[in-house]
């Protein structure tokens, strides 16, 4: 095995995997819920009174990020990561991550983080069965598709 030195991001990926557990424990600590993506937007429809306005706000934040980093860092911070695929493919990967999510009961925020920071023997099953299915797929596709 090789590593792609210099596509290699050590500190951006543990500097966003502290950002994300800590932004889960305080999520947690203050609002008593587990920060997993999919509970909070499928919380969306049906809508309980009082769940919009966080709700949305997360949401909205989420998607603005980006947009805010990209402002906020120097030029030249980040390269734009290339992706592989077709739109197709694309769109078809996000159906199945949507699909998984509903019947895996939470994404792999609210398993792979929360869950596993709790102990929990469900999200246990769940982060070993996507992160095998995803070791599997890259496999296949690339080695012998």
């Amino acid at each position: 095995m090789t590593i792609d030195w210099i596509h290699f991001t050590p500190w951006a990926s543990l500097s966003g995997g502290v950002l994300l557990g800590v932004a889960s424990a305080l999520f947690i600590l203050l609002n008593g819920r587990i920060l997993g993506i999919s509970g909070i937007l499928g919380g969306l429809l049906p809508l309980k009174s009082g769940d919009l306005g966080w709700r949305l706000t997360f949401l909205l934040g989420m998607a603005a990020a980006p947009w805010v980093f990209t402002w906020l860092a120097p030029a030249g911070f980040l390269q734009s990561p290339r992706i592989d695929a077709s739109n197709a493919v694309i769109v078809v990967a996000g159906l199945l991550v949507g699909l998984g999510t509903r019947y895996g009961s939470g994404c792999t925020s609210g398993h792979g983080v929360c869950g596993l920071s709790r102990l929990s023997p469900r999200s246990l099953v769940a982060t070993l069965t996507f992160m095998g299915a995803g070791f599997l797929t890259v496999y296949l596709l690339r080695h012998v598709v």
